[in-house]
């Protein structure tokens, strides 16, 4: 069970918005990299976050150029998991991946500061602070285990093969 804060944000939440372009330079530097997370979207957002808070997006979040360092830095700063209306393929890939969840939901209902409570196995997204439950595909098995591993690299390490 994943518990934490919601932080919303809009639509077309690029990679670009996660990753400013302008810090390109930081990328040998992921730590510093993530106190710039997501500034360009809210410039308070990375020195707020706290470790198991949410990103929730609506349409067509983490759209734009494949940043392998985009979800990483999110999931650095602390994200449990990004949840949105509808996500770029290749963000949601690369998330996945890196360990970080992105769960797809009609995020509309959920405000900026709302208690949030995930079950990634159920498929489900409890609104502690509303009382809405809203859910989401379900995760498929293989999934589920590299996101417990921590993202694909550490499966694999453990794991050597995919096993569905």
């Amino acid at each position: 069970m994943l518990r934490g804060r919601a932080f919303k944000f809009g639509n077309d939440i690029s990679t670009d918005l996660i990753v400013p372009g302008r810090l390109a330079h930081l990328r040998s530097n992921l730590p510093e990299l993530a106190k710039h997370v997501l500034e360009d979207a809210d410039q308070t957002f990375a020195s707020r976050v706290r470790p198991g808070d949410f990103v929730v997006g609506g349409s067509n979040f983490g759209l734009g150029s494949s940043r392998e360092h985009a979800p990483l830095v999110i999931k650095m700063a602390g994200v449990s998991a990004v949840l949105a209306k509808s996500a770029a393929r290749i963000f949601f890939r690369n998330a996945i991946n890196q360990g970080l969840p992105v769960l797809i939901c009609d995020t509309d209902a959920i405000d900026d500061g709302d208690q949030i409570e995930v079950d990634l196995s159920a498929g489900t997204v409890r609104d502690l602070t509303n009382g809405i439950v809203l859910t989401f595909g379900k995760i498929p098995a293989v999934m589920l285990r590299i996101l417990s591993e921590g993202g694909l690299i550490p499966y694999v390490k453990k794991y050597g093969d995919i096993r569905v």
